[in-house]
This record gives structure tokens, sequence and C-alpha cells, in this order.
């Protein structure tokens, strides 16, 4: 077991785990902090939820990093190196651009961030699937969830802790030399072997993954939940920093209650929700937790009504992360029971694809409904918003039965 445990993969799945988690943050509450501080209108850093478009459309371009191989390093670490170097210089450039001086280059280079870190987490989930034997793929999963976590965390709670003594441009210097390490790893780490090949053509890297998976019986109503799902406690979780400054929370202690703090419940949250969907299966579990997340959503308007108060923080946050990460875990579970083996890479990119819609799309008009309706009525809103996702499960994942495939 410990042989394993500390095997060269999944040192792999952790250090790579890290390098997706890094960058997903810094497009969105990192530089929302920083658009805030530089007084630009709430409208405006609601709507640059929009620089996150690649990750949900990251499907139309993995069959072309599936079907192509580069002259360099072999399919799967030829395409990761250019990733991730790519991703480091735009993360540099993006603390170039001021928000409120150059709003034209911000916007660009936080795009650019986007486009190569969606680019990246394609190869590393393909990656990470090739490199593990099936008995593996449960523990290096936990390694990776673990190392994203340790990036987002790295990125929300350490950069915003560090605006508060350096300047944003260094703040996203500095994360972009955290880069290295994934960089060094790809260039160590070997390339995986796949005795299936790669697809010999277009047509089979981009029609069989989808063919396969409309040809079901339930596709499009599969795809509706999987959108609204989660979407009350994304679209409140989007534009949470700029109503904690509002509150009256200083930088450092959203830092540290907010990110820190609520790293830890997430990872705690995740762990019970996967040795409690052991004993209870993923049906009831996405049920229980979906229902635990819109009352933890209801926790910020509670908080919106209250004001400033650090222990009334501490309690919300605690009991958000842990019922994000229990749903994340049993939303993971479903998504991942979806897909065809044989075609497991696109159809996951599909999947995750337009699991990062709610956060794109409906999260964009955050601000201006937050504006004019005021956070306590907007968070009410984001709880109301959970019961189509919760109705879909009648369908889906019935309490007493079998789910629908």
């Amino acid at each position: 077991m410990f042989k394993v445990i500390f095997s060269r993969r999944m040192v792999v799945s952790f250090i790579m785990g890290f390098a997706c988690g890094l960058p997903l943050l810094l497009t969105s509450t990192v530089l929302q902090a920083w658009m805030k501080k530089e007084g630009m209108d709430l409208t405006l850093i609601g709507l640059m939820a929009l620089v996150g478009l690649p990750y949900t459309l990251k499907f139309l371009w993995a069959p072309f990093l599936d079907r192509f191989t580069l002259s360099f390093l072999g399919r799967r670490r030829g395409w990761l190196l250019v990733a991730q170097i790519a991703l480091a210089l735009s993360i540099a450039w993006l603390g170039f651009a001021s928000p409120a001086k150059n709003p034209a280059m911000m916007v660009f280079a936080a795009i650019l961030v986007t486009f190569f870190s969606a680019s990246q987490d394609i190869v590393v989930d393909a990656y990470r699937r090739e490199d593990l034997a099936d008995e593996e793929l449960g523990l290096g999963s936990s390694f990776y969830i673990n190392g994203y976590r340790v990036g987002m965390l790295l990125a929300s709670g350490g950069g915003l802790i560090l605006a508060d003594f350096l300047s944003f441009s260094k703040v996203y210097l500095i994360m972009a030399l955290c880069m290295l390490p994934a960089i060094i790893t790809t260039l160590l780490t070997p390339e995986p072997v796949v005795s299936e090949g790669a697809p010999k053509t277009m047509r089979e890297a981009i029609i069989e993954p989808m063919r396969e998976y409309f040809s079901r019986d339930n596709a499009v109503m599969i795809l509706a939940f999987i959108l609204l799902y989660k979407i009350g406690d994304t679209v409140a979780s989007a534009i949470t920093i700029p109503f904690y400054l509002d509150i009256g929370f200083s930088m450092t202690e959203i830092g540290t209650v907010v990110k820190i703090f609520g790293f830890w419940a997430t990872i705690a949250g995740g762990l019970i929700g996967g040795m409690l969907m052991l004993r209870i299966g993923i049906n009831r579990a996405l049920w229980i937790f979906g229902f635990l997340q819109a009352i933890s959503t209801a926790g910020f308007a509670l908080l919106a009504h209250t004001g400033y108060s650090i222990q009334l923080l501490s309690a919300v946050i605690a009991f958000e992360n842990l019922t994000g990460g229990m749903g994340t875990a049993a939303y993971a579970a479903f998504m991942a029971s979806l897909t065809n083996k044989k075609f497991t890479a696109t159809q996951y990119a599909l999947l995750s694809s337009l699991m990062g819609v709610p956060r794109v799309i409906a999260s964009a008009p955050t601000g201006f409904l937050a504006k004019h309706m005021g956070w306590e009525n907007f968070f009410i809103l984001c709880v109301l918003l959970a019961i189509p996702g919760m109705l879909l499960l009648l369908k889906f994942a019935p309490w007493g039965g079998r789910r629908a495939s």
C-alpha cells in the first residue's frame, strides 16, 4: 500500500492537480478583488465571469489534442508542456494588465489564461487515465483532487493575503512561477503507453465519442441535470469576494477564513462525502448533499442580513464548504459513471465543460443582480435556483430506485 501511495504516479497526479487548480481562481476571485480595489463597477466585475468560457468549450478542441502528436515528448507530454509554458506566461502577462488603466489588455490576458488552463485540464485528464492502472484510478484521482485544492488555496487564499502586502502585479508574477514544478514534472515523467493507439482521423476523434453518448435515451436530459444540479451553489459563490468586502471584511480576513479555513472544510466534505456514498449510494447522496448545498447558500443571505461578524462568517463558510465538498464528490462520481471507457477523454471533456457553464454564463449577470436586488435577495434567489436540479433527481436518481442509464 505505501509503495503505491508514494509511487511516481501518485506524485505526478498530485502535482498535475496542483497545476490545474492554480489558475482557476486567478481570473475570478483574485481578479475580482483587484478590480474592486481599483474602483471598477460591480456589473463589470460580474461580467468578467465570461472570460471562463474556455472551460465550458474545451470539448471543442479536446479531439484535436487526441488526434495529433507533437514532434517532441509524445502525444500527452508534448501538448502538456506547451500548455503549461503558455499558461505561466499568460498569468505573468495578466499581472501587468491594470484593470482600471487597460481593461482591454486585462480581458485578453485573462482569456489566454483560461484557454491554456482549460487545455492543460484536457491533457492532464487524459494523461492521468492512461498513466494509472485501473486499480489505481481511485487513489490517483484523490491525489489529483487534493492537489487541485492546494493549487486553488495558494492562488486565492495565498494570493489575497499577499495582496495586502504586495501589488497585485507581483502576486500574479509569483503565481506564474508556481507553475515551474508542473513544467519540471512534465519533462521528467514518462509518456504513458496506450495499446489502443491514437485516433487515425479527426472523424474518429470527434464523431464516435459524441455519437455513442447521444445514442442514449436520456442523453439531453442528463446534460440538463449536469447544468442545473449545482447552479445555485455556483452562482452564489461567483461574486462572494465583493460581497465580503462590502460587508467590511479585510482581504486578510477573507484569505484566512474564507479561503484557508474553507479549504480544509472542503477537503473534509469531500472525504466525508466519499465515505458516505459507500454506505448510502450515489442516488441518496445526490439528494442529501444537494439539499444541504441549498441550505448552505441560505447562510449567505443570513450573513447579508446580519452584517459583519467573523464568527458568523466562519460558521457559514464551514457549512458551505463542507456541503459543497460533499456535493462535488457525488457529482463527480455521477459524471464518471456516465463515460464510456472507450471515449473517456473526449466524453469527460464534454461533461466537465457543461459542468462549468453555470460558473461562466449564469454567473455573468451576478454583479447586475446583486447591485439592483441587494445582497440578501440575491442569495435567496440562488437558493431557489437549486430547485430545478433537485427535481431532475426524480428522473435520474430516485431515492429508492435505480439510476436512469
